[in-house]
């Protein structure tokens, strides 16, 4: 499996952790093990497993950086869409 990051400019993919590089691939590895319990839920995956999990990406990703694991994230079942993360409304705006 080619990486994500390798489709990005070379002074950018320069910049990506090699952890994340490792936890991309480490979950490529597994994921047909992971769609019956996580398939359409976004994931943060770290260390050879599955550190977060939920239904929004903007509250995964946020509790997934909460850790310093550089971890890989992705929705289940879902990995070749395109995705559009918003941030959630301000309150009273």
């Amino acid at each position: 499996m080619k990486s994500l990051a390798d489709g990005l400019p070379p002074e950018i993919a320069r910049r990506i952790h090699p952890d994340w590089r490792k936890n991309e691939a480490d979950y490529w590895a597994v994921r047909d093990e992971l769609l019956a319990q996580y398939r359409d839920q976004w994931i943060g995956f770290a260390d050879g497993a599955v550190i977060v999990a939920g239904v929004s990406p903007v509250d995964v990703l946020h509790r997934a950086l909460e850790s310093t694991k550089h971890p890989f994230l992705t929705c289940v079942g879902r990995e070749n869409e395109p995705t559009r993360m918003r941030r959630p409304a301000s309150v009273g705006a």
